[in-house]
């Protein structure tokens, strides 16, 4: 007797939308949110609609050109692991042997 399972090919794919991969999904929302807050805030502020909508479009064409260009370059985790490697140290600097030395005896073991 032979079953029939569908199979979902899919599953650890990363979500994409429009070429937006992973977490660029997410920054895009954010962004597209800050510029509807600063519209309204400088709507309600009394700023004039021909000052603000231009600066909407040009800071809106900009968040997009930023994501998309983020979102290619490094993928879906790699902004995640470029700010990761920056946070390393680039060298480590001791100034004496016994950090060294001292690993070989057995502090920690107090039963005896």
């Amino acid at each position: 007797m032979s079953s029939i399972y569908q199979i979902n090919k899919g599953v650890s794919k990363p979500i994409m939308f429009k070429g937006l991969k992973g977490q660029y999904i997410a920054y895009l929302a954010i962004g597209l949110l800050l510029l509807l807050l600063i519209f309204a805030v400088g709507y309600v502020a009394g700023l004039s609609v021909y000052l603000l909508v231009p600066t909407i479009i040009i800071l809106g064409t900009a968040l997009f050109y930023v994501i998309f260009r983020l979102s290619y370059r490094f993928g879906e985790h790699g902004l995640m692991k470029f700010f990761a490697k920056r946070s390393l140290p680039h060298h480590l600097k001791f100034r004496s042997r016994r950090l060294f030395t001292h690993l070989k005896h057995k502090h920690y073991d107090r039963s005896n």
